[in-house]
């Protein structure tokens, strides 16, 4: 589908979409790499401000260009190989997405004859619905979230098929949540008044147990949020922002999430609305450089009384440990210019800017209380690299253990790390520990020690 959309954009000169879900998302595989075509030539601009413009005069137009070019997209994408019709029995499925898989599988399972249409592409292929509509007296619109299939069905079945009895959103697929194989498969069980089958239950169900989120052994994000919660009190208002360090909600330094750079907005309208409340926000390195500038200068235009983090672990973790302008490479690791944070928190108007080492976690406590007491706009840089990266360059510290000195008063265990756990009421380092030490920090007993090499 992806190479199939640059060649769909070139050939009608439009943005094409890819669309996954979460399933998709959440899947892997062993990928099939195909034939990397060289450009024909150099890359060059063409001016032609009738179409780069956006004027209204030249919108116009445009915008009838635009939809001249839906019939020929639509005829273009009857031949997709992901929209796939097969005509059997006179009730049939309509499915989009990864529900098709779905609904192939359940029909199977159910060895219902039933005309089976998979939808793939949007805008939808018209003629191949039209004859799904005329062949069938029955029909059961499959697909996630809202019923967008479903709308155009509704539409076309008005002159393809009146009296066609049409199932969906109301009566038979759920509007929210994901989609799964027992959801689909008992949805259609019941169209065809067959029994449903019950979800696994008891001790051969096999289910994992439900796991909160959590930041990675070791992450210094967790060290940061501890020195800042120790600093700023529970009761102080903390927005967060969209990144690996949301992880950390359950140690009740998140208070919201919007999307990226909204921590300091969020935290500078609040600061207006409750000029008494104490609020210290939270946003990584390469989410104050893609979405957190533009937010910090308006704090700081608007005399904004806040604490704002920045979480520096000197690459874009969650989505794959890219680069970002703060870095000094690029994405093909070529080196380049390195943005200073400090500067640019600086020059867009913080009045206080301090850099810390989490690990160092009284220091780091101590730089929160002096940023909470300063009477402007204060910013705290907590730097340290990402601890999966930093093992990845060979920067391996010495485990950490649990001496008898332990009190079981399970300081450690609210510490929040996956490689502290508790047994025999008195608490334990698993394998999993990347020796970061911040646990030897908070212990009040000094009963976790570096392992002796």
């Amino acid at each position: 589908m992806a190479a199939y959309a640059f060649e769909l954009s070139e050939k009608f000169d439009i943005p094409v979409m890819l669309r996954p879900t979460t399933r998709v998302s959440h899947s892997r595989s062993d990928v099939e790499v195909g034939d990397i075509r060289p450009p024909a030539g150099a890359g060059y601009f063409v001016k032609d401000p009738t179409r780069r413009v956006a004027l209204p005069v030249h919108a116009r137009p445009l915008h009838g260009r635009l939809l001249a070019k839906q019939k020929e997209i639509e005829a273009e994408l009857e031949r997709a190989p992901w929209n796939r019709l097969a005509l059997r029995g006179r009730t049939g499925v309509i499915a989009s997405g990864i529900a098709g898989l779905y609904a192939q599988e359940a029909i199977a399972e159910l060895d219902e004859d039933l005309s089976l249409l998979c939808l793939g592409t949007y805008p939808l292929p018209g003629r191949m619905m039209r004859r799904m509509l005329e062949h069938v007296s029955r029909v059961m619109i499959i697909e996630e979230l809202e019923p967008v299939v479903e709308e155009q069905v509704k539409i076309l079945a008005r002159t393809a098929n009146p009296g066609l009895e049409i199932l969906g959103k109301e009566d038979s697929i759920p509007r929210q949540g994901e989609l799964d194989l027992l959801t689909v498969r008992n949805a259609i069980a019941r169209m065809m008044k067959r029994p449903e089958r019950l979800a696994a239950k008891g001790p051969d169900a096999r289910i994992l147990p439900p796991r909160p989120p959590s930041l990675c052994p070791g992450c210094s994000h967790r060290a940061t949020y501890y020195a800042m919660k120790k600093a700023f009190g529970k009761n102080a208002i903390f927005p967060s922002d969209i990144g690996c360090y949301t992880m950390a909600v359950n140690m009740g330094t998140v208070d919201t999430c919007l999307c990226m750079g909204a921590s300091i907005t969020l935290a500078s309208g609040i600061s207006h609305s409750d000029e008494g409340a104490s609020i210290c926000c939270s946003l990584g390195d390469s989410t104050f450089l893609h979405g957190g500038m533009t937010g910090l200068l308006n704090a700081a235009y608007n005399k904004a009384r806040i604490t704002v983090a920045i979480l520096d672990n000197s690459t874009t973790a969650m989505t794959g440990h890219q680069p970002h302008p703060g870095t000094g490479v690029t994405a093909t690791g070529e080196p380049t210019v390195r943005v200073s944070l400090e500067a640019l928190a600086k020059a867009l108007g913080a009045g206080y800017v301090e850099t810390v080492d989490p690990y160092n976690l009284d220091e780091t406590v101590k730089s929160f209380e002096r940023a909470r007491d300063y009477s402007g706009l204060s910013v705290i840089i907590s730097r340290r690299p990402c601890v999966i990266k930093a093992r990845k360059a060979g920067q391996r510290p010495g485990p950490l253990r649990v001496n008898d000195q332990c009190k079981g008063c399970k300081i450690c265990i609210d510490f929040g790390c996956p490689a502290i756990e508790f047994e025999n009421e008195k608490a334990r380092i698993n394998s999993l520990c990347t020796g970061c030490g911040v646990c030897a920090a908070i212990c009040p007993a000094s009963a976790i020690e570096v392992v002796a090499p």
